[in-house]
C-alpha cells in the first residue's frame, strides 16, 4: 500500500485490500478519503467517511465507484450542479 506518508492506518479490513488512498480531511473526529481497494480481483474506488469512536475509526459511509463509465456519469452530474453553488 502506498498512500500518504505519516498517516495512522487506513481502517479497512479484510477481504478487501487497501491499494491506495488519499485523505480528503480528517479532523475533529472525522476522516474522509478515497481509497483504490482490491477485492476477489476486481479494483474499485471507494469514497469513505469514518467517525473517531472510544475504540477507533468507525466507517459513517461508504461509496464505491465501480468503473470509468460510473465515475463519468457521476462527474458528470456534479459539473452540472457546481455552477449552482456559486453566489449570486
Amino acid at each position: 500500500m502506498e498512500g500518504e506518508k505519516g498517516q495512522e492506518k487506513i481502517p479497512i479490513e479484510p477481504p478487501l485490500q487497501v491499494v491506495d488512498y488519499r485523505t480528503l480531511s480528517k479532523g475533529f473526529g472525522w476522516w474522509a478519503a478515497a481509497v483504490l481497494v482490491e477485492s476477489w480481483g476486481r479494483k474499485q474506488i471507494c469514497l469513505y467517511l469514518w467517525q473517531r469512536k472510544k475504540d477507533g475509526w468507525k466507517r459513517k459511509q461508504k461509496f464505491t465507484i465501480h468503473d470509468a463509465e460510473k465515475w463519468g456519469q457521476i462527474s458528470s452530474a456534479v459539473e452540472a450542479l457546481l455552477p449552482k453553488m456559486e453566489k449570486r
